[in-house]
């Protein structure tokens, strides 16, 4: 029995860290040719060079700002230049987005966070697509969604409804590429410890108190579900989004602290974009304080 991608073109963004790096290796250990899409270069190279460390040669690095269509363009052309063909996408780039009180959080670092959470999916969908259809040899769609995108408290606002609505519009286009043998569906991390979490101060200890599973949840984790959704091993599975949280959401999440509010409303709490591992600074200002 060969390796379950053999002879797999797959593109997958935010592949520079964390899941997406994870990804990477795992994909390419089971045969398949992997397009790395990433904004942070210096991370980018860091993946290639472990790929090729572990003897991979089918590999690429692309420079891709997700929120730029013309960049989705070409990390697709990447693919069909470099390989010959597509066979999946892995939509898993994203950033923390957004914190702070709904009350105080700006337009424009809304619309960044829908930009780099939600635009990059359906962008990454329609443009696989494209080139799946007329291929005529069906394929897989695959993005990143998140447990805040299914309930409250679990995630700051935006980012939370930028995660419900790469839910939905996987639910969508799966009914709609159907008929083309085009699998689409999601996978909901909970906390899992990759260097955007770490930003944040998660670690292994602390990320496994926030769920009833007694370890943390690891890139790899995700990885092992994105290689089966991935491959021909589910065939009958599309418009699904699966868990993988620790049991989480099976407890009710409690990620964020009451006084919280789900959005950083405790005396003192930073406001503005974070930005995770794609090399970019955050852009945060002090919160209120109690006695304002």
């Amino acid at each position: 029995m060969g390796n379950r991608l053999d002879n797999k073109v797959i593109v997958i963004t935010g592949a520079a860290s964390g899941m997406g790096r994870a990804a990477t290796l795992r994909f390419l250990d089971e045969g398949a040719a992997v397009v790395v899409a990433d904004l942070n270069v210096e991370t980018g190279n860091e993946t290639m060079a472990l790929a090729r460390e572990a003897g991979h040669k089918q590999i690429e690095f692309v420079r891709t700002d997700v929120t730029q269509e013309s960049d989705i363009e070409a990390m697709i052309a990447m693919a069909l230049d470099r390989f010959g063909r597509l066979d999946g996408v892995f939509n898993n780039a994203g950033i923390g987005g957004v914190i702070g009180p709904i009350t105080d959080t700006s337009v424009d670092d809304w619309d960044e966070t829908f930009a780099m959470l939600s635009r990059s999916v359906f962008l990454g969908i329609k443009h696989a697509a494209r080139v799946l259809i007329q291929q005529e040899e069906g394929g897989v769609i695959l993005s990143t969604a998140s447990v805040a995108g299914m309930a409250g408290g679990a995630g700051p606002q935006a980012y939370s409804a930028a995660k419900a609505s790469v839910i939905n519009l996987t639910k969508n286009a799966a009914v709609e590429l159907a008929p083309h043998r085009i699998r689409v569906n999601a996978i909901a991390p909970g906390v899992i410890v990759t260097p955007l979490a770490a930003r944040g101060g998660m670690e292994d200890d602390s990320a496994a108190k926030l769920q009833p599973w007694p370890e943390a949840g690891q890139s790899e984790d995700i990885a092992n579900l994105a290689l089966f959704l991935m491959s021909d091993e589910s065939r009958f599975i599309t418009g699904a989004n699966y868990l993988c949280d620790g049991g989480v959401l099976a407890r009710g999440p409690r990620i964020f602290r009451p006084e919280d509010d789900g959005g950083g409303r405790r005396a003192g709490a930073r406001i503005g974009m974070t930005y995770g591992s794609t090399g970019l600074e955050p852009k945060l200002r002090p919160g209120k304080t109690k006695k304002d």
